[in-house]
């Protein structure tokens, strides 16, 4: 089992952490209306104070947080930690021994430590850290007090996930990201790992590799929402007053001033510290509109994907067949420009839209939630990069 600074099997400690996840998870169930185990007190956690709690007590508490875990999916665990500031670094410490003490490794577990590792690591380093400064030794320094200290020994096999990270660098636009391959090749690694994945060293790899990956789907969003709005720029330059945005779910004449402003309140949503619920399948779309509009060939985005896919492939024997877009469904302009637009007040607007036909349609194309959500997911936007600072933990701009 990965070790822990503390003796995770110490029934204080149990009870520490038991205490510490129980208003986290009541808060979770209430925002995705999660029914909690009705044969346990849901304040007991709360209300009770002493140090050394009875090994009954305990126990209900243990069994409580277990059968919440298996009622909390992976994409709510990321959309609540990346919209709630409620979980600080002593929850996510809590979390993180919470789950590494399980002796159940699903696949499930698995996608959780990972987020939770890369979430932990990410508020500690700082904002100005480059990625050449991010290195093994770093990570794991900023992952001891959950991991304690890892022998770095890096196994051959996790060389792997350097090739992703070049193949992830050379891609030009958030579409050669998503569909070219690369992502696939990560979640292979990681799948293929099995229980390899939860030694020490592993562990801080796959870390540094999940806040990397961050970084370049910060990068290539705010690189196509600038293309959007310099495109949109030039439309009206030569006088266009809408263009046919029907690819990405808005009307055949959508207006140009409207797709402005809503790629001014994206580009402040980018901004956030959360990611879950983001529209990136159609801020794709969305470029690839303006491109058409503008006259311009997807052939020359194409060959830039082309030469990221081969160094992708090289990460594993084999190569997944790239993942397609799910085919545009077209609805009303207003609805779908009124959502668009709701995130200039913030993401959750966006993520607590009412159920609906065009909420359905937008759940299906490009929510992040679900099985289909990207792997790596972001929470702050990048930094500005500065040479001369050099990185040290808890020291933020």
């Amino acid at each position: 089992m990965t070790p822990s600074p503390q003796n995770i099997n110490d029934p204080a400690v149990l009870w520490s952490i038991a205490r510490r996840l129980h208003p986290i998870y009541a808060e979770l169930a209430r925002e995705f209306v999660i029914e909690a185990p009705a044969e346990f007190d849901l304040q007991a956690l709360e209300s009770k104070k002493e140090d050394e709690p009875g090994a009954e007590a305990v126990e209900q508490a243990t069994a409580w947080l277990n059968a919440m875990d298996e009622r909390i999916q992976v994409h709510q665990l990321r959309q609540f930690l990346q919209t709630c500031s409620m979980v600080d670094r002593t929850g996510l410490e809590a979390l993180l021994q919470h789950f590494l003490a399980k002796s159940e490794r699903s696949e499930t577990v698995r996608d959780k430590i990972d987020f939770l590792l890369v979430q932990y690591f990410s508020q500690a380093a700082p904002t100005d850290l480059e990625d050449d400064k991010a290195d093994i030794a770093y990570v794991a320094q900023g992952l001891e007090p959950v991991l304690g200290e890892v022998e770095l020994k890096t196994p051959v096999w996790l060389n792997a996930l350097d090739r992703v990270l070049e193949a992830a660098r050379h891609c030009r636009s958030l579409d050669q990201l998503l569909h070219g391959g690369v992502l696939e090749q990560g979640r292979k690694a990681k799948a293929q790992a099995g229980d390899l994945f939860y030694l020490p060293v592993a562990l801080v790899a796959f870390t540094r590799f999940g806040y990397l990956m961050r970084r370049v789907f910060f990068r290539l969003m705010l690189a196509d929402l600038n293309v959007i709005l310099e495109g949109l720029t030039e439309l009206e330059e030569k006088g266009v007053e809408t263009i046919d945005c029907q690819r990405a779910q808005f009307s055949a004449q959508e207006p140009i001033i409207r797709l402005r402003m809503i790629c001014q309140s994206w580009k402040v949503m980018f901004q956030a510290e959360y990611s879950s619920g983001q529209p990136l399948r159609m801020l794709v779309d969305l470029r690839a509109s303006v491109d058409c509009a503008l006259g311009r060939n997807a052939s020359a985005a194409g060959k830039t994907a082309s030469a990221a896919e081969p160094m992708a492939a090289k990460a594993a024997p084999s190569k997944p067949a790239p993942v397609k877009a799910a085919p545009a469904k077209a609805v009303s302009a207003p609805p779908r420009a009124a959502a668009a637009a709701a995130g200039a007040g913030g993401a959750k607007s966006v993520m607590a839209a009412k159920p609906g036909p065009a909420a359905e349609v937008k759940k299906a194309k490009f929510a992040v939630a679900g099985d289909e959500a990207p792997e790596f997911e972001v929470e702050a936007a990048p930094p500005e990069w500065n040479a001369e600072a050099e990185p040290q933990f808890g020291k933020k701009k």
